[in-house]
C-alpha cells in the first residue's frame, strides 16, 4: 500500500492555534484529511496510545507513523499533497526574521497581551468553569521548568504591536511573506494572529491595512476537505499499516538502536520513550512496540528537541 492509500489524520482541538496553522495548509491544498478531535489538555485517549504520551498538540498520523511538532507536520503535509512550498524553509532573510518572532515571543504575546480578566472571560464562555480551571492549571504546569519566559502586560502588548507594524511594512508591496505565493512563512505568521483574535486580543490589527488584507486572504483558504473521524478510525489505521521505510540518510548518533527518551527542549518537557531507529538530518524516529497496533514509529524534529 502507498501513502495515497492512507488517510492523513490530524489529532487536534478547535481552539489550538498550532492546529489552525496545519488546518489552513490543507485549506491551501484543498486535500482531504481526517479530523480527530482531542481534549485540550491531557490525558488525550485519542492520541496517547499512538504517540506515547507526547504532551503537545496537534499530532499528525499516516498509518503507523506519528509526527510531532508542526514544523515536521508541515514537511509531511508538503510531501503528502505535493505542495513543496509548505515545507519548513524560508528563503528571504526579512521573512525568516518575522517567522522567528512569530513562533517565539509574539506567539506568547498574543495571549499575555490580553488583559487577564478579558482572557478569563473568553475561556469561561468557551469552556465553562470546570474545563477552564483544568485548562489554566494544565498550561501553568506545562511552563514549569521552561526555558521560555513569556513577555507580560505592557511589554507583551508592545512586542505584539511592533510585530504587526513590521509585518505591515513587509506586506506593503507584496501579497505574501516569502516568494510569490503563500508558503510556510505565511502560516507561521498567521496562527499567532489567529490566536490573538480568538481570545479577544489583536484589537490593533485594524490599524494595519496590509496585515488585514493578508489575514483575510489567509482566512479565506478555509480548511480543505475535512472529514470528522473517530479515535477508533485512527487506531484501526495504525493497526492496518506497518511503519514506512526509515530515512536513508544518517546524521550519526551513538544512541541508534538503544532505548532513549525524546522531549521538547523549551517547554512542555514530557518525554516519549522508545528505541531510536533513525537519526537523519532533520528528524529522530522512535520505535514503540504496542500490543494493539504492533510497531509504531514516532517522528520528532531534531531542532528544538533533546534526546536522553
Amino acid at each position: 500500500m502507498t501513502t495515497t492509500d492512507k488517510t492523513f489524520f490530524l489529532h487536534h482541538y478547535e481552539a489550538s492555534p498550532y492546529a489552525q496553522k496545519i488546518r489552513a495548509m490543507f485549506g491551501l491544498t484543498g486535500h482531504r484529511w481526517g479530523s480527530v478531535l482531542s481534549p485540550p489538555y491531557p490525558p488525550r485517549p485519542n492520541v496517547d496510545p499512538l504517540a506515547g504520551g507526547y504532551r503537545r498538540i496537534p499530532v499528525a498520523q499516516l498509518g503507523a507513523d506519528i509526527f510531532c511538532d508542526t514544523a515536521l507536520i508541515a514537511a509531511e503535509v508538503a510531501e503528502f499533497t505535493g505542495h513543496q512550498e509548505l515545507a519548513p524553509r524560508v528563503s528571504e532573510p526579512e521573512a525568516l526574521a518575522l517567522v522567528d518572532r512569530a513562533e517565539g515571543t509574539v506567539f506568547f504575546a498574543a495571549i499575555t497581551s490580553v488583559p487577564p480578566l478579558k482572557l478569563l472571560g473568553t475561556l469561561l464562555l468557551r469552556n465553562g468553569p470546570f474545563s477552564t480551571l483544568k485548562f489554566v492549571r494544565d498550561r501553568a504546569g506545562m511552563m514549569k521548568g521552561s526555558s521560555v519566559k513569556p513577555p507580560q502586560g505592557e511589554d507583551a502588548a508592545r512586542l505584539f504591536d511592533e510585530f504587526l507594524a513590521d509585518l505591515d511594512s513587509h506586506l506593503a508591496a507584496r501579497d505574501v511573506l516569502d516568494g510569490d505565493q503563500p508558503s510556510y512563512a505565511d502560516f507561521c505568521a498567521y496562527h499567532p494572529l489567529w490566536l490573538a483574535l480568538s481570545v479577544g486580543g489583536g484589537k490593533t490589527l485594524r490599524q494595519y491595512a496590509n496585515v488585514c488584507g493578508w489575514y483575510d486572504r489567509m482566512e479565506a483558504l478555509g480548511q480543505g476537505e475535512r472529514e470528522e473521524k473517530s479515535p477508533e478510525d485512527a487506531f484501526n489505521e495504525a493497526a492496518r499499516f506497518d511503519p514506512r521505510e526509515l530515512p536513508t540518510d544518517v546524521a550519526g548518533d551513538e544512541a541508534l538502536g538503544t532505548e532513549v527518551t525524546i522531549a521538547p527542549a523549551d517547554y512542555g518537557k514530557v518525554g516519549v520513550t522508545g528505541r531510536l531507529v533513525a537519526a537523519s538530518a532533520d528528524r529522530f524516529v522512535l520505535l514503540r512496540e504496542t500490543e494493539r497496533f504492533g510497531a509504531v514509529h514516532v517522528h520528532f524534529p531534531r531542532e528544538g528537541y533533546a534526546l536522553s
